[in-house]
C-alpha cells in the first residue's frame, strides 16, 4: 500500500511539472523570438505591398529571417500595438530585442542596403 502511495506522490509531482511547464511556456512565448538564430532580421510588410517586399533578405548571413505578411485588419491592429509598425514594409533586426529598425519611405519602399543590414548583423554578433 506504501508503494502505490509513493507512485501518486511521484505521478502527481510530475503532473504539477508539466502544468508549470506549459503555463510559463504560454507567458513567454509573446516574446520576440522569431527563428532559431540569435539574430532574426523580421520583415513585416502588407500583401497588397507584396512587390515592395526585400529581394535580397534571404541572402543575409549569420541570420535568421522571418517574412510576416499583414493579411487582415485583425492582424494589422496586433502588429501595431506589438511592435509598433508604422509603415510596410519594415524590417526589425533581433537579437532577443529590438537592435535596428528600418522603415520604408512615402512610395513604400525600403531605402536600405543588404551590407548596411548584414554590417549590424555582424556588429551584435
Amino acid at each position: 500500500m506504501n508503494k502505490i502511495s509513493d507512485i501518486w506522490k511521484i505521478f502527481i509531482s510530475y503532473m504539477l511539472v508539466i502544468i508549470l511547464v506549459l503555463f510559463c511556456g504560454g507567458a513567454f512565448g509573446q516574446s520576440t523570438k522569431f527563428c532559431s538564430q540569435e539574430i532574426c532580421v523580421v520583415e513585416f510588410n502588407a500583401g497588397w505591398n507584396k512587390a515592395n517586399g526585400v529581394k535580397w533578405l534571404d541572402d543575409l548571413e549569420n541570420c535568421g529571417v522571418t517574412r510576416i505578411l499583414i493579411t487582415n485588419a485583425n492582424m494589422l491592429a496586433d502588429v501595431k500595438k506589438r511592435y509598433n509598425i508604422t509603415n510596410v514594409p519594415t524590417i526589425i533586426i533581433f537579437n532577443g530585442k529590438e537592435i535596428e529598425r528600418f522603415q520604408a519611405c512615402l512610395q513604400f519602399k525600403l531605402a536600405v542596403r543588404k551590407k548596411d543590414v548584414q554590417r549590424i548583423i555582424n556588429n551584435a554578433l
